[in-house]
């Protein structure tokens, strides 16, 4: 750290406010309400899925040794005794030589070792054709093969999908544990800037960071709120902060740097907010404060679009998972072939917009362009940033680096 402890890279800054926050509280909720929900607690199955073994697909119940040497040409027939619908369960039991038509998911017959599909068979009611010889456990589905019982089957921390939900569903449960959704607080600040529909005169310029920054906490399922715009003077900006510390998480947009009407620090230390950090060795993105009171986090994010976006994905997003109790909080990070050449400073570490693609099994990556913070378009373009350390002042065509992967959580 330098500047009196409050300037620092973009490791330690996400180790400072992930060390900040205790996960909110959970709630239960219906497994209909579930989906992309945080779960509070493990998951521990009481039952076997399947209850039983059973037939993984319609066709005839057998012993896999009275198929043995069966073909098209040289059929090996067995008695039919019986049908088994999913849903049913036989007490008859196959016996060397017979068989039992049975439908997918039906409980296998006691006896039986494996199942001939209908299309290697033939059966006019009484007797059955099998013309295909198979092996003992072919098309069985073995009671406990997805989940025995005592199995943890899903883990505190996970991210409810779909399929999860129809797993807690086939345990016998419709409700769920669940962390509670942090509620945020979104501020934008400075004389230029104009909501959607106003009026505007020669320079100003369209509130887009709350609407960006909106989007973006629904993507990960908090809760926004639109707080509205603070004026640039010191009692406006108190009053916007004050108001929205009933949230969970503050954020505001510009009014971070060294200008003479930025007033978001003067405003915390008035309302006795702990700032944790006010710089970021990082482009874009170095002015932004983070700072802490009681159980509410603040962050004051550069005024740039740009900017605002790449600081949230890196600070703002890791915080609201973890303040859900997420287990996966980094976004990915994959090697990647660059297609262009990219000089910098050796000032910061740098965070270039970047389009990859996938050729070969190989990510390729070159950049969307200008790269001026306040041009949203490049951001709009981009599906991962480039990330260039600090100490790296040109990376040439066909080198590799490493790009995050913005729109993913998960590596595509």
């Amino acid at each position: 750290m330098d500047r009196n402890g409050l300037t620092v890279s973009v490791k330690e800054a996400r180790k400072i406010i992930l060390s900040s926050i205790t996960p909110l509280e959970p709630e239960e909720i219906s497994i209909l309400d579930a989906q992309n929900r945080i779960l509070y607690s493990d998951i521990k199955s009481e039952i076997m899925i399947p209850p039983l073994d059973n037939s993984a697909m319609d066709g005839y119940a057998v012993m896999a040794e009275d198929t043995k040497g069966a073909s098209e040409k040289n059929p090996r027939i067995l008695k039919l005794c019986g049908e088994i619908q999913a849903g049913n369960f036989s007490k008859s039991k196959i016996s060397k030589g017979t068989c039992m038509r049975i439908m997918t998911g039906a409980p296998l017959p006691e006896g039986a070792d494996a199942v001939v599909p209908f299309e290697d068979s033939e059966d006019d009611n009484s007797a059955t054709k099998i013309f295909t010889e198979i092996n003992k456990n072919d098309n069985i589905r073995f009671a406990g093969e997805d989940i025995r019982k005592g199995d943890i089957a899903l883990k505190k921390g996970d991210i409810l999908n779909p399929a999860d939900i129809g797993l807690i569903a086939s345990l016998n449960n419709s409700r769920v544990k669940v962390y509670k959704r942090p509620e945020v607080a979104i501020i934008s600040t400075g004389n230029e800037i104009v909501d959607i529909n106003a009026e505007i005169i020669p320079g100003q310029i369209r509130n887009s960071n709350s609407y960006t920054l909106y989007s973006e906490v629904k993507k990960y399922n908090a809760i926004p709120h639109i707080i509205g715009i603070a004026r640039d003077n010191i009692e406006e900006t108190i009053n916007i902060l004050k108001k929205s510390l009933e949230y969970d998480i503050v954020i505001s947009t510009g009014g971070v740097s060294m200008g003479k009407y930025d007033f978001v620090k003067e405003a915390y230390l008035n309302l006795d907010v702990d700032i944790k950090f006010e710089w970021v060795r990082v482009k874009p993105g170095r002015p932004c404060m983070f700072g802490q009171k009681g159980n509410k986090l603040l962050f004051g994010l550069p005024g740039n679009p740009v900017s605002t976006l790449t600081s949230f994905i890196q600070f703002v997003r890791p915080a609201i998972l973890k303040l859900m109790g997420a287990n996966k909080i980094n976004k990915p990070v994959v090697e990647a072939i660059l297609e262009e050449d990219i000089k910098k400073k050796p000032d910061r570490l740098h965070l270039i917009r970047g389009i990859f693609t996938i050729r070969n099994n190989n990510f390729y990556v070159a950049t969307t362009g200008p790269q001026g913070s306040g041009i949203l378009r490049s951001m709009s373009n981009a599906n991962c940033l480039i990330i260039i350390p600090q100490n790296i002042t040109k990376v040439t065509a066909g080198e590799k680096v490493n790009i995050q992967l913005i729109n993913h959580d998960e590596i595509p």
